[in-house]
């Protein structure tokens, strides 16, 4: 499912993603990156969610995938696509909330993705939110992205009860 799923990233990437430019994306797919790979890590003793897969061996191979394929091509029509005004700005946002939530949920119908310690697809929605919010807010100011990331991550840790010692 993985591997479909990002085959059609790649293609929807290479349709309608700002290739011409992807040197400016490229920070952002870093740090949008560097997310994924927190969550992995800090988490990896108490994961809120595990993507399985019938092809592919495990979480982390899928995360890579994900990480390498479906962030990239996300990040090139998403800000490559970013529209000026509010209005336009909002119905993009939620055009690709929708896009990541259904594209969850159907993983999550299918198992291919089993929510733990609370989590559940209400979070993912705000989760969701939270990247198309940051997106294009690293894009133009990384160090507010940064911020706004860091104080975001330890709220979740701190609701989700996540303790150091519960840490890799």
């Amino acid at each position: 499912m993985y591997i479909l799923v990002s085959v059609f990233y790649i293609i929807a990437g290479f349709i309608w993603g700002d290739w011409r430019n992807w040197r400016r994306y490229y920070p952002t797919f870093l740090f949008f990156m560097i997310g994924d790979l927190l969550y992995n890590f800090l988490l990896f003793n108490k994961p809120m969610w595990l993507l399985n897969d019938l092809i592919l061996p495990n979480h982390t191979i899928i995360s890579l995938l994900y990480m390498t394929t479906i962030y990239f091509a996300t990040v090139l029509i998403y800000l490559g696509r970013f529209p000026n005004g509010w209005k336009q700005r909002f119905f993009w946002f939620l055009l690709w909330l929708i896009i990541y939530l259904a594209t969850e949920y159907l993983n999550f119908r299918l198992g291919f993705i089993k929510f733990y310690n609370g989590w559940n697809i209400w979070w993912s929605a705000l989760f969701s939110g939270m990247i198309f919010f940051i997106l294009p807010t690293h894009h133009k100011r990384p160090l507010l992205a940064w911020v706004i990331s860091t104080i975001f991550i330890i709220t979740l840790l701190t609701i989700f009860n996540v303790n150091i010692s519960d840490m890799k």
